[in-house]
């Protein structure tokens, strides 16, 4: 069993080339008693993103709050809180933040890509 608040979560800031203003908190995982799967929240600050970038797994995307794109596979997708994604494996996407206001989305990854 486990019970916390995202605000009790460590934010970290995502240091990878091409990301710009983005915050990432690891919710739940195996090291809560979930196995298999990774809950994360990401928070891209005003005007920031994340890299543009490709993985061989998928991604289930919730969004919370804020607006933004989401980048693709070339397309761009206009995100607003209550908005939905599934990103397939090795599809190149990029979630950009177009408003002062903080995109807020949580994304469950596979657990090997818990990082």
């Amino acid at each position: 069993m486990f019970v916390s608040h995202v605000k009790d979560r460590e934010a970290k800031p995502v240091a990878a080339d091409g990301a710009r203003n983005v915050l990432k908190r690891h919710l739940i995982g195996p090291g809560e008693g979930w196995q298999g799967w990774v809950m994360r929240q990401f928070t891209v600050k005003d005007r920031g993103c994340t890299p543009r970038h490709r993985h061989p797994w998928l991604h289930i995307s919730y969004v919370v709050g804020g607006e933004g794109v989401l980048f693709l596979e070339g397309k761009e997708h206009r995100l607003t809180a209550g908005s939905i994604a599934y990103i397939p494996g090795d599809a190149e996407h990029q979630f950009i933040s177009t408003a002062p206001e903080d995109l807020v989305f949580i994304c469950i990854v596979p657990e090997e890509a818990k990082g």
